[in-house]
């Protein structure tokens, strides 16, 4: 269909400043400014966006939907990383059946999408040597049901090694060879090239420095690039990667990675948050990104990623979530919110403006994903865009309407959203999900999850 949209209170548009209308034909948007009107001999859908303003889809680098179902696990509550990570996803990692995780996945989704999120990559790493193929396909098939991009981040541990969570729970790894001809599967059945896709393969260990060998690194490094695949994982989220990788390897925790071929351009990392100068020396001199999640590192007490530092040197940043099972609000306009307020707490008020978070939480995120057609609001540009209606109580006194959003964080009402063109959200609803019947399924979700474990 085609759309214009017309009377919004302001957008978000470099290209265009003062635009209030936008006109979306084909996916892509083809025209901004002000008094618009209706081209008859194209169909448009004329949407009032009055009280509204619009932004570029939000674009979330690093999630575990899985996760949606295991929210605040009271084991969990005030633990830190290693013991967490034992005690709430991977005791419940071997009970994740594909209904339960296309459940979970629909809720996660549902969140974000709420939030004004537009695209979602997915760190998925349940999969052991047995796992069962359907386990992927419940989010492949969540995503497509409700209509966001989706770039799924596949993960894999090949040994036990130094993880907590796996030698606890005495789930068998993978080998490499299980791990490379799944991913080609996969490769086969979803992914698709170009700075437009729907769906989107990332090659993404879990974890580089307690559950890889270094051969293992560097054959899915070699065969993701044989195939122009991204290439993401977690790293520095705690200390204990350093120590790890000094005891083990030698080396530090960013040269091992440099040294299994896992920096470059096309490589982010969840975290970072113990970064020192050098592993921000060696990010920004390779172009390797960053998927900044302050909630998740702030509810697990694991520091403050030092992104400012990071934008300075010139490493690519962007935003993310991470799991609901330590960032329950699911939301991405949270993560805008906390970082902007994080970083000036930290350095001072000018550490962090609303304008370059918010790029950070689009731009940033399409860039480092290989979406370079979405991120922005500008002709030719895909229509990926969210619509937030600012007619209400709390937004009313604020002066710069635009960043009202940001400034006041949640809770807001994503009126409409559009993926590509198409409406994915229409008047606070999306598509024609039953919140009442996903709401009853994962409650029923939690109970089997909590009497099977």
């Amino acid at each position: 269909m085609n759309y214009l949209i017309q009377n919004a209170v302001a957008i978000h548009s470099e290209e265009v400043p003062g635009a209030r209308d936008i006109r979306i034909r084909d996916g892509r948007i083809t025209e901004l400014g002000r008094d618009l009107t209706p081209t008859p001999e194209h169909a448009e859908t004329v949407i009032d966006a009055s009280g509204c303003v619009v932004w570029p889809g939000l674009v979330n680098t690093h999630h575990h939907l899985a996760q949606s179902i295991m929210k605040g696990v009271p084991a969990g509550l005030n633990q830190g990383l290693g013991e967490w990570l034992s005690s709430v996803p991977y005791r419940f990692w071997p009970k994740v059946t594909p209904e339960l995780m296309y459940h979970a996945a629909r809720l996660g989704l549902y969140e974000l999408i709420r939030s004004g999120t537009t695209t979602c990559a997915d760190h998925h790493y349940l999969y052991h040597a047995t796992t069962s193929p359907e386990l992927e396909e419940a989010v492949w098939q969540a995503a497509e049901d409700l209509g966001i991009r989706l770039v799924l981040c596949r993960g894999s541990a090949t040994e036990t090694g130094s993880h907590e969570g796996m030698i606890e729970h005495r789930i068998e790894p993978e080998t490499i060879e299980q791990v490379i001809d799944r991913l080609d599967a996969t490769r086969r059945r979803h992914h698709q090239d170009g700075p437009n896709a729907m769906k989107k393969l990332v090659v993404a260990p879990t974890s580089l420095i307690h559950s890889s060998t270094p051969d293992g690194l560097k054959a899915q490094a070699q065969w993701a690039r044989q195939h122009g695949l991204k290439m993401h994982s977690h790293l520095l989220e705690v200390a204990f990667d350093e120590i790890q990788a000094r005891e083990k390897y030698g080396l530090s925790a960013i040269d091992y990675a440099e040294s299994c071929d896992w920096l470059g351009p096309d490589v982010w990392y969840a975290h970072l948050v113990h970064s020192d100068p050098h592993a921000i020396e060696r990010l920004a001199a390779t172009g390797t990104g960053i998927a900044h999640c302050p909630t998740s590192n702030c509810r697990l007490g694991s520091g403050i990623a030092p992104v400012i530092d990071m934008q300075k040197a010139g490493v690519p940043v962007s935003l993310a979530v991470d799991g609901s099972a330590s960032a329950e609000s699911g939301s991405m306009l949270q993560e805008l919110n906390l970082t902007w307020l994080i970083h000036r707490a930290v350095h001072g008020p000018d550490a962090t403006t609303l304008e370059q978070v918010l790029d950070w939480g689009s731009r940033g995120g399409a860039d480092l994903l290989g979406l370079g057609d979405t991120g922005t609001l500008a002709v030719g540009k895909a229509a990926d865009l969210v619509l937030y209606d600012i007619d209400q109580p709390r937004f009313a006194g604020v002066h710069s309407p635009l960043m009202a959003p940001l400034m006041c964080g949640e809770p807001v009402f994503v009126r409409d959203s559009f993926v590509q063109g198409r409406q994915i959200v229409k008047d606070g609803r999306i598509g024609d999900l039953d919140e009442t019947e996903l709401t009853r399924q994962v409650q029923e979700s939690v109970a089997k999850l909590l009497a099977d474990a």
